[in-house]
């Protein structure tokens, strides 16, 4: 009984010593990509256009190796998601900064 749970102790180490690896080919697919937005008018429909064809852009480039056409689609939502709601918080703090200095 001690071999098969000797046995058993040194599978799971092997499949923990194997998690790290899994998690950097998964983190290489996770690398930042900017997308520059610093001379668009985010205030104006045309401005927020730009941006959101600018993010397609990305979400095309980052998921350009999915093959399945259902992983393809949700890998482009996901990162389109987070694109729109990072745009949504600059947005916000360039507000907050006008705002701050047109109290001074």
């Amino acid at each position: 009984m001690s071999n098969f749970a000797a046995r058993i102790a040194g599978l799971a180490t092997l499949a923990l010593a194997a998690l790290p690896m899994v998690a950097l080919t998964t983190a290489a697919h996770a690398a930042p990509i900017r997308v520059h937005v610093a001379d668009l008018d985010l205030a104006t429909a045309a401005g927020k256009a730009t941006a959101d064809r600018r993010i397609q852009s990305v979400a095309n480039q980052m998921c350009s190796d999915e093959r399945n056409l259902s992983v393809l689609a949700r890998c482009r939502a996901a990162v389109v998601a987070e694109g729109r709601d990072k745009l949504v918080i600059l947005q916000q703090a360039r507000l907050a900064k006008a705002s701050t200095f047109a109290a001074r």
